[in-house]
């Protein structure tokens, strides 16, 4: 009976190969299911046989531990080499997009509080 091991949501491509190297590195039987045409639902990699579920699991955290420290080094690196992009750089890079953002979370905003200011001023 299979297992799923991985549900492939948020899982770069490059991640998903270096699950799929891992496995069959260790020659853990698996098989994919695709992501539907929708999006709702996104693909997996399944375990075809339940009794290898331990392994693999082991292995999989392992190896996402390893991924998380190695891209956390990788982005704390590429921040202390100033290539990260910050706030006031994404403003000055894109004010009209910033400008509309910030509309329309104050629209948003002037909705939600409308009917409990009426309220308050008992109209």
């Amino acid at each position: 009976m299979s297992k799923l091991l991985m549900n492939l949501r948020y899982v770069t491509d490059e991640e998903a190969a270096e699950v799929r190297e891992l496995l069959n590195r260790h020659q853990i039987a698996y098989y994919e299911t695709p992501p539907n045409r929708w999006g709702i639902t996104v693909g997996a990699i399944w375990l075809e046989d339940h009794g290898q579920f331990p392994a693999a699991r082991r292995l999989l955290d392992r190896y996402q531990a390893e991924r998380g420290a190695r891209v956390r080094a990788e982005h704390e690196a590429a921040r202390a080499r100033g290539e990260l992009e910050t706030l006031a750089e994404r403003i000055r890079r894109e004010p009209a997009r910033v400008l509309f953002y910030f509309a329309a979370v104050a629209a948003i905003a002037a909705l939600m509080t409308v009917p409990f200011i009426q309220v308050a001023l008992g109209d």
